[in-house]
């Protein structure tokens, strides 16, 4: 070493890179340089210099770029890939000793690290742990296209690697690591026949967009990635909202060049920066072992797949008995060459003989005709218990799916860079051992499993409502009972039918199918010389044919695709092609889908689920929670039920009637429940008045149960009908914003039946009275009896606000200080005999200005001209009492008036059935002099008549002198107010006499 440093300091090479300890150093080149040191000087390291490549483009609207040399410098092949601050690294490296496989052993992973947003991990260890969904999908993204471009026989272990380095939200960076992964790929030793380019093409208002951003693609009905070759088509994975099979294909066709745009940066770059391609061994079949496994078992082979008898499971045992017999026969010769590829020899002698039947004859293994789907069996509400279940079979393909409706917080949260942060609608594919008959073990995420659900879910997902109709969290099982091909596209129609058995509203049923592709390739040029696109594949097609087509959607355009190949690309012309096919398949389903149910099914049952919504403030959510949230999950383990709180709002989510009944009684012991007008509650009787009854719900809140609701009945006490302590259902039919609610008991029962006109129990006979009866209750209810004649009364000192009062307390604080004579028993006027006559004129109009009076005493004090000018913007009067602290006041319902002269009317009820609705609209606030409207007779008296004018509004018709009167009660008049008296009452008059 010391001759080394020696030789160093006395070099007199040019200043070279080199270790300044030794003397020299490296370059990212590897090459060597000595560099003279001042021997004075302290020894101190030098500067490296990292040699790099970077090549810059442009797709769409973004420019990007390729960077090799930085980092993972050891690596077969490293990349970096960046769109905008979004950068991925992606590595290759390629196992160095051979072993003994039969299949390429390649292997994806794709990793996203929170520090690549700036954020710690929220777990336990504060750190990633098992691969999640998103990865083990982006991972299967960048294999399918990569596969298929690996030379035959090359089995090799491959694996590949991208790191999100960086992510700024904009970007998805699923497709910039599949181009990265092409790009190292092209730079490494390994053969592989790419590149390929990847490119994701998005819809806004029917416009497409490349390299859509997330925030574009939250708006687009369209989401494509489609990857390929600079001619042939490799991979792509569509999810759209039913779009048309001519739209899709335009897609398709746009996204081709753009991709492109991909190819020929990688390609510079290799030959900047790449490595000379190994020579690897590959395993490849002798031309003598093929021929001579295709004299022994091709014959036989044929026989087996012509007799369209055999099932799955019966064709398969044939097939291995004549493996075994060729087996035997390389046994006895000994040739172990031979026996160690075998397997694979048979394999390939199988899939000539299919594929050259079905181009030459167009028959399948099973006797199908190309384009015919198998039989199907669909049955939905196969499990009654659960929310919603189906079965559905295809052929030999079975499938179960159930579905489970949740609360909002039970939807999947998303630890991802980009996309929503939450998911409400799940499918997880179940793909278990014995539905193929073999034994295995049952493990965590599987990427095939997690694949096919993703795949379903997608499917499904476009046809579900929005949150804000159907707020549930949705699960789907889709469990595979028996595997002959196609399972995942089973498992959307399956799903389809499970969410309507559930009752959820899809917009239509969505079904799948799956198509394939046999060709008939020259060897020489690799070019297809025929092809043959089947419908609805088996097991043993996918396996022996190039493609697998997914493809799902409803009658009215696709919802989602999936699609694989074998070979290296398929022209894209086919692919389209393939489409119309998959229609005319789809179709087919949806009709026995439609058979079976066609509409959401009622969700009426016990066994049904139940959602609530409820309104609190937020100091109420936090009694509820409790401490640490005790409360909250006592509640929910008592009862079954899931709550989620959120800024305001109870969501519970229960799994029936049962146990939503369970829930809220909890919760309304807690905190009560909101009192909504219109909605029906249950409630106990704590106070009972002469006016009503005050009843207490869960939680304390009280509401007023008014005589005049209790039935549709006249009711003369409240105790006839109801008792303390009473659990009674009743309905609030209003609710202002101090809290005073309303209840009505008579609004959940059915009104009787009006009896007809002539009925005399419907209008009794009038008898005179000679009294004026006034009763007054504490929340200003004033009721009076209209006397035949009335003798001058006394001065009244009546001032009794019509004020509601909240609870029954409140009332009788306010029956305690209130200056109310209440006056039990009114003075009887003097009743003359009813033949007797007034002497004169003079006398009548005294005795009908002293009713008049009389009556006008019995209305509240605070009505004013114009019925209301004090009255406020909701409708109720003020208070007239100056003593009386509450501002919260109504309009009594029986403002009675005196009656005015009579005359003779034949009008029936039928003649002005039009005019009806227009009094249902009369209020305080609305009638004015010259408004004419419909009304009914309340009382016939001898001066005049007490109109009902609707709305609770009274009125008074005067009769004229010295005219017969036959006036009924409930006759309906057509009036007109000409006047108000001091008191705000309003005098009508018949529309008929003004007009005469």
């Amino acid at each position: 070493m010391s001759s080394i440093v020696n030789r160093a300091k006395s070099s007199s090479l040019p200043n070279l890179l080199a270790w300044r300890a030794l003397g020299f150093r490296t370059i990212c080149s590897g090459r060597l340089g000595f560099a003279p040191s001042d021997p004075d000087s302290p020894a101190s390291a030098g500067t490296k210099i990292l040699e790099s490549f970077k090549e810059e483009f442009e797709v769409g609207s973004r420019v990007v770029s390729f960077e090799t040399g930085k980092i993972a410098r050891f690596a077969n092949g490293s990349v970096v890939l960046g769109m905008d601050q979004t950068k991925v690294l992606s590595t290759v490296t390629c196992a160095k000793t051979d072993s003994p496989k039969d299949f390429l052993p390649l292997t994806v992973d794709y990793q996203e690290k929170q520090y690549a947003q700036g954020l710690i991990p929220n777990t336990y260890m504060r750190r990633e742990g098992a691969p999640k969904e998103r990865e083990l999908l982006c991972g299967r993204l960048i294999d399918r296209p990569i596969r298929p471009l690996f030379p035959s026989g090359f089995y090799h272990e491959v694996q590949i690697m991208a790191s999100v380095l960086s992510s700024d939200g904009k970007q998805d960076p699923d497709i910039l690591a599949a181009n990265a992964s092409s790009a190292a790929l092209m730079l490494s030793d390994v053969p592989w026949g790419g590149p390929i380019g990847v490119i994701r093409i998005g819809r806004i208002y029917g416009q497409f967009v490349v390299n859509p951003t997330m925030d574009e693609l939250s708006s687009s009905d369209l989401n494509l990635i489609y990857a390929c070759t600079r001619d042939k088509t490799m991979m792509i994975d569509v999810q759209s909202r039913e779009i048309s099979e001519k739209d899709l294909a335009a897609a398709l066709r746009l996204a081709h060049p753009e991709a492109v745009k991909y190819l020929d940066p990688q390609i510079r770059l290799a030959e900047k920066a790449g490595k000379q391609k190994k020579e690897y061994k590959l395993s490849m079949l002798s031309e003598k072992t093929l021929e001579k496994v295709t004299d022994l078992a091709a014959t036989r082979i044929e026989s087996v797949f012509t007799d369209p008898s055999y099932g799955k499971f019966e064709r398969g045992e044939a097939l291995d008995n004549i493996g075994k017999d060729v087996r035997r026969v390389f046994e006895e010769e000994g040739d172990q060459e031979s026996l160690s590829i075998l397997p694979k020899a048979v394999d390939t002698v199988r899939k000539k003989v299919v594929r050259s039947r079905m181009i030459s004859d167009g028959f399948r293994v099973d006797g199908r005709n190309l384009d015919e789907v198998r039989p199907i069996y669909c049955e939905s509400s196969y499990l009654p218990a659960l929310h919603g279940s189906a079965l559905f079979s295809r052929g030999d393909t079975q499938v179960l799916c159930t579905v489970t409706l949740g609360a909002p917080g039970d939807a999947q949260s998303l630890d991802s860079l980009v996309g929503p942060p939450k998911k409400r609608f799940m499918l997880h594919y179940s793909f278990p051992p014995y539905c193929t008959n073999e034994v295995g073990k049952r493990g965590g995420l599987n990427r095939r499993e997690v694949g096919h659900g993703t795949l379903a879910e997608k499917a499904l997902l476009a046809v579900l409502p929005p949150e804000e109709a159907f707020p549930y969290t949705v699960r789907i099982n889709s469990e595979v009972m028996s595997s002959d091909g196609s399972t995942s596209m089973a498992s959307v129609c399956g799903g389809s039918m499970a969410l309507m058995d559930a009752g959820i509203p899809l917009r239509a049923h969505v079904a799948g199918v799956s198509v394939g592709l046999v060709t008939d390739v020259d060897p020489s040029s690799g070019e297809i010389k025929d092809y043959r696109i089947v419908t609805d594949i088996l097991g043993l097609e996918d396996h022996l044919g190039d493609m697998d087509f997914k493809i799902a959607g409803t009658r009215n355009g696709v919802t989602a695709i999936q699609l694989d190949i074998k070979p290296a690309g398929i022209p894209l012309d086919i692919v389209c092609e393939s489409l119309e096919n998959a229609r005319e398949a789809r179709l087919q389903i949806l009709d026995h889908m439609e058979r079976n149910i066609n509409s959401p099914r009622s969700q009426d049952g016990a066994s049904s689920p139940r959602l609530a919504t409820l309104k609190y403030s937020n100091d109420s959510l936090r009694s509820l929670i409790g401490p640490m949230g005790v409360l909250k999950r006592k509640i929910e383990e008592e009862t079954g039920a899931r709550l989620t709180i959120d800024d305001g709002t109870l969501t519970i989510v229960a799994k029936n009637h049962a146990v939503m009944e369970k829930a809220q009684e909890k919760v309304d012991l807690i905190i009560g429940r909101e009192i909504i007008a219109g909605n029906v509650y249950k409630g106990t009787v704590v106070t009972i008045k002469e006016y009503g009854a005050f009843v207490e719900f869960s939680g304390g809140q009280q509401g007023l149960l008014h005589m005049s609701e209790l039935s549709h009945e006249p009711v003369s006490k409240v105790s006839d009908v109801l008792s303390i302590g009473n659990y009674i259902t009743v309905k609030c039919i209003d609710t202002d914003v101090r809290g005073n609610i309303k209840l009505s008991l008579k609004a959940l029962s059915p009104k009787p039946k009006r009896k007809p006109e002539s009925d005399p129990e419907k209008y009794p006979v009038m008898k005179e009275s000679s009294t004026v009866s006034i009763e007054t209750s504490s929340v200003g209810e004033t009721v009076a009896s209209m006397p035949s004649k009335v003798t001058p009364p006394q001065k009244s000192k009546l001032a009794v606000p019509a004020v509601v009062i909240r609870t029954a307390v409140d009332c009788d604080e306010a029956e305690k200080f209130s200056p109310v004579e209440k006056n039990n028993n009114p003075k009887r006027a003097a009743t003359p005999k009813p033949d007797r006559k007034p002497k004169s004129t003079t006398s009548k109009l005294t005795a009908s200005q002293k009713e008049e009076e009389a009556l006008e005493l019995c209305a509240p004090e605070e009505i004013s001209a114009e019925c209301g000018e004090s009255l406020k913007q909701d409708g109720k009067l003020k208070s007239a009492s100056p003593k009386n602290n509450s501002t919260a006041s109504t309009v009594s319902d029986s403002n009675l008036v005196s009656s005015p002269k009579a005359k003779k009317s034949t009008r029936k009820e039928d003649q002005y059935e039009n005019k009806a609705e227009e009094n249902a609209t009369v209020s305080t606030r609305n009638l004015k002099i010259g408004t004419e409207m419909m009304a009914k007779v309340q009382e016939v008296r001898p001066l005049g008549l007490v109109l009902d004018l609707g709305g609770g509004i009274r009125g008074m018709y005067k009769f004229e002198d010295n005219e017969e009167t036959e006036f009924k009660k409930g006759d309906t008049l057509q009036v007109k107010c000409t006047s108000f008296t001091t008191k705000g009452v309003p005098e009508m008059v018949l529309v008929d006499e003004e007009e005469d």
